[in-house]
């Protein structure tokens, strides 16, 4: 028992404190669309996600984070769980709104993206803090792109764009951590503008091709440009102070799409109004400042890249979901980390804290 306290006295509340707030305005957000429903079940769940991801993240705080760091094997078996899990998807998983992207537990959902994530960095962290020296070689970068390309594949093919987005942004963020060359930058940016040229051509599907082409003419208001339209409308009606808790008319009259996971932000926009959201950039920014803090503070290079990768996860899904709600980016299926509904996501966000809380006890 004495360990325990111990051990609690020892975390780092500076990422505590900020998670607990953005999970609190999630919390506010989804009762918001659950009160438009009459049906409390999504925010009562959160609520239990939220536990079981604390309890997670006290419970990794214990391990010696240097377990990960040493043990390759541990990295790959791990890495080729999550491989599984992700190609099983296409012969187990139940189809969901024309996608096959959860596996049904009951009542409850399993997206293996969310561990994939984690490992991910885990892995990239473990190649380049035994390789940081040799970052000159372009081989390295190579075959750190295959590791990234074998997930990023199975993730596409689901399909989803948005989560195909967010691990090439975990690969390039932690290259350039690394200290990749500028010239191998601009090679990587040459084949990503040939890739998506490809893609658009042979790959992506219909309505992948209508999301983009609606947010670059945006006229279809009954149809493709619907979402973005309705969020701006949401966005636009908070104004300063907001319409209160559970008063916002997009939601609670329906018009806005997906208000618990995509569009959340826009409901945190309309009922807490410009003050809300600056609050809200406020929380996340000092959350990743604290998170980049770790990882400036770390002795070696597993833990740095760990941090600086984890950081570049929140940053990358919180741009591109805002991005979303603002029409600044086309709609690709980002929740935002703490704040949107969903057991996966969130549990798998305080994992990754209690292995951060492991790095900064553990120095």
């Amino acid at each position: 028992m004495n360990i325990f306290f111990s051990q609690i006295k020892k975390l780092d509340w500076g990422i505590i404190i900020p998670a607990g707030v953005l999970v609190c305005f999630g919390l506010a957000a989804i009762y918001s669309t659950c009160l438009a429903k009459n049906n409390f079940s999504n925010f009562e769940k959160q609520i239990i996600f939220f536990a079981i991801g604390f309890l997670a993240m006290i419970a990794v705080s214990f391990f010696d984070y240097r377990i990960l760091r040493n043990n390759s094997y541990l990295i790959l078996i791990l890495y080729g769980v999550c491989l599984l899990m992700l190609a099983g998807l296409h012969f187990f998983a139940p189809v969901i709104r024309g996608t096959r992207g959860w596996y049904k537990l009951g009542i409850l959902s399993l997206d293996p993206i969310e561990p994939m994530k984690i490992i991910l960095v885990i892995l990239l962290a473990k190649y380049f803090s035994m390789r940081h020296v040799e970052m000159y070689k372009f081989r390295h970068i190579i075959f750190s792109g295959i590791y990234v390309l074998l997930p990023a594949l199975l993730v596409f093919i689901k399909p989803d764009l948005g989560g195909v987005m967010v691990l090439l942004s975990i690969w390039l963020g932690v290259l350039l951590v690394s200290g990749i060359k500028i010239k191998h930058f601009l090679i990587l940016a040459l084949c990503f503008f040939v890739v998506a040229g490809f893609a658009w051509g042979f790959l992506l599907k219909d309505y992948q091709k209508q999301r983009i082409t609606s947010f670059i003419f945006p006229y279809d208001y009954l149809g493709a440009s619907w979402s973005q339209n309705q969020t701006k409308i949401s966005i636009g009606s908070g104004q300063i102070l907001g319409q209160g808790l559970g008063k916002g008319s997009q939601v609670q009259y329906g018009f806005l799409p997906e208000p618990h996971t995509d569009f959340i932000f826009s409901v945190i926009a309309e009922e807490w109004g410009m003050i809300g959201v600056i609050f809200l950039f406020i929380v996340y920014g000092f959350l990743v400042w604290r998170v980049l803090k770790i990882a400036i503070e770390s002795q070696s290079n597993f833990p740095r890249l760990f941090a600086s990768g984890f950081a570049i996860i929140l940053t990358a899904q919180f741009f591109i979901n805002i991005g979303m709600n603002l029409s600044l980016l086309p709609v690709v299926g980002i929740y935002l980390p703490f704040i949107s509904y969903g057991g996966s996501g969130l549990i798998g966000n305080f994992v990754s804290l209690g292995i951060l809380q492991s790095i900064a006890t553990k120095k």
